[in-house]
This record gives C-alpha cells, structure tokens and sequence, in this order.
C-alpha cells in the first residue's frame, strides 16, 4: 500500500489573500476555487486548500523543502516583501537564516500567521 498526502486545509482569515501571498512567494500557480476552498498545488502534488474561518486561527506549520537555486529566489522575495525572517521556529534569531544539517532554512508567516519555512536540506539528513 502506498499512502501520500494528498491536500490539507489551511485556515485563513482571508483565503484568496493567504493563497496568493503562499503562491508569488514559493513560484507558484493558484488554482480555480472549488466548492469553498482556494487550492494552491505544490510540485509533489500535495494541495493546500485554503479556506476562510471566523474567529481565531491556531497557527500551523508548513516547511517546504527547496533546491538552493529556489531558496535564493524565493528568499529574495521574503525580503523584497519586507517580511520579518527567523532562523529558528520560535522567532528568537530575526533577520537571520539557518545553516542546519548544511542547509538553509528560514522561517517566515503568512497573512493568517501560520509559521511557514524554506529549507534545503531535511532535517536529520546530516552535512
């Protein structure tokens, strides 16, 4: 038996404003809505499926493992966006990236605050 994820839904405040901010800064297409959801596709074929939801949202963790050419190109839009970057998952090292397991990995959040990162190495693959 083979399992994959196939999509998870994603809580947003506003979901055609999260699911295009998620796509110019990864490269990515967003896809036509259907039903209530705003999917954005990830190249492994795993969708994001965005949806609006009243009342608060518990943040989430979403890391997106990259090449180091798409690093640099999705890294630089962090900053040409102006957003606040951390090396580390619980925001204590701004403006800073990290070098884990001979990588690169940034955090950043999205409009909602879901903790988003770039990585090029999975972690625990050593370096």
């Amino acid at each position: 038996m083979t399992v994959q994820l196939n999509h998870t839904i994603v809580a947003a405040h506003d979901k055609q404003t999260s699911a295009a901010f998620l796509a110019d800064i990864l490269g990515l297409e967003v896809s036509p809505q259907y039903g209530p959801f705003v999917p954005v596709q990830i190249p492994n074929g795993v969708t994001l499926d965005y949806m609006d939801a009243s009342g608060g949202i518990t943040p989430q963790h979403y890391a997106f493992l990259v090449s180091e050419d798409e690093f640099d190109t999705i890294f630089a839009r962090i900053q040409d966006a102006g957003l606040t970057y951390w090396a580390d998952p619980f925001h204590h090292r701004p403006g800073e990236i990290n070098r884990n397991d001979g990588g690169r990995g940034a955090y950043f959040e999205d409009p909602s605050g879901h903790n988003l990162e770039i990585i090029t190495r999975p972690y625990g693959s050593g370096g």
